[in-house]
């Protein structure tokens, strides 16, 4: 977890995996803010919410496991997405990283891919960025290493 030292907040998109997961994650002292994935069990289910939704700095965030993505959200998502109105909205659930600009619903959707061993991604993933003025800055993929091993992490700033 060194590559999160220098956040001051973690998202996790669903996934989990277990408590000892969501526990590692409050023990950095950070906020965490997270949602359930289909995969969670009962426990992580109790402990943290299906849907988030939150202002940083002037930027209004919503976040689900399962959302699709521009073109090809799932079912119900739009109909979300259209009430809550977020400028940004997150959601893991395919594994596959994408960061794309809904010019449809005006937002930027955010999907990390995969920091987990579990699954049937290649690569492990994350995105890091600030928020500065309202503002997205210094996006960065993170590459984790291949999934299944515990190698280092690697940055691609974007």
């Amino acid at each position: 977890m060194s590559m999160l030292t220098d956040c001051d907040e973690i998202w996790h998109a669903g996934d989990i995996g277990g408590l000892p997961v969501l526990d590692r994650l409050i023990k950095t002292k950070k906020t965490i803010r997270a949602v359930y994935g289909n995969i969670d069990d009962a426990k992580i289910r109790i402990a943290v919410p299906g849907e988030l939704e939150w202002v940083l700095d002037g930027k209004k965030f919503l976040m689900t496991h399962i959302g699709g993505y521009p073109g090809h959200y799932a079912k119900g998502i739009k109909d979300l997405l259209r009430k809550h109105q977020p400028d940004v909205f997150i959601c893991g659930h395919s594994h596959i990283l994408k960061v794309i600009f809904d010019k449809e619903l005006n937002l930027l959707h955010l999907n990390p891919g995969a920091c987990g061993k579990e699954g049937f991604h290649q690569v492990r993933t994350m995105l890091k960025f600030s928020i500065q003025d309202g503002v997205l800055k210094d996006m960065a993929v993170v590459e984790l290493g291949k999934r299944g091993s515990d190698h280092g992490a690697m940055t691609k700033e974007h």
